[in-house]
């Protein structure tokens, strides 16, 4: 049973300050996540930037490990994404690893071959997203064209028509005609 939003309120208004921080403290030192969000409420960018340089090298490791070969998570890679939004709220750098997570696929089918339908279906995903944010904003747009271009210049050659899902999304972009101009 989980208590909700309503009652959480009405009893966290029934404790005084020294109370509360007590509470937050204990979370803090209970979870991860609250430590990592807390952190980056409090720390600001500096805290956000360890959190996506440590986002960015757990998904690395799904794909190519320091050693061993990689797993191949895919699961565990995009759950790193979402919860580094979920706890910073950075859109730029939520891109960044989204975009950082669909190299690494288009690197390792390159290094080792096929893979398969799924792991083709999640990569397009992915990238379908980034080339939906970016075509929200010119700015992000233009902060990440060049990856963009080169992930899908990458792909080419490539099975289950993943080169032609990514350069679909990828031509999909607004600022993608402008720039050729």
């Amino acid at each position: 049973m989980k208590i909700k939003i309503t009652e959480l309120k009405k009893r966290l208004k029934e404790y005084d300050q020294k109370e509360l921080i007590e509470l937050i403290v204990m979370m803090f030192k209970a979870n991860k996540e609250i430590q990592s969000f807390l952190s980056s409420k409090f720390l600001g960018d500096e805290a956000i930037e360890f959190l996506f340089k440590e986002a960015r090298k757990k998904i690395e490791n799904e794909f190519f490990p320091e050693k061993g070969d990689g797993k191949l998570r895919l699961a565990e890679a995009k759950k790193v994404i979402s919860t580094f939004k979920k706890i910073t709220n950075d859109e730029k750098r939520t891109v960044d690893l989204m975009l950082f997570y669909v190299e690494q696929g288009v690197e390792i089918t390159n290094s080792f071959g096929d893979i398969n339908e799924g792991f083709y279906t999640s990569m397009e995903k992915m990238f379908h997203e980034v080339a939906q944010e970016c075509d929200r904003s010119e700015d992000l747009f233009q902060e990440f064209s060049t990856r963009l271009r080169n992930v899908v210049e990458a792909a080419e050659g490539t099975g289950w028509g993943f080169y032609e899902g990514l350069a679909d999304s990828y031509f999909s972009i607004a600022w993608v005609y402008e720039e050729d101009e």
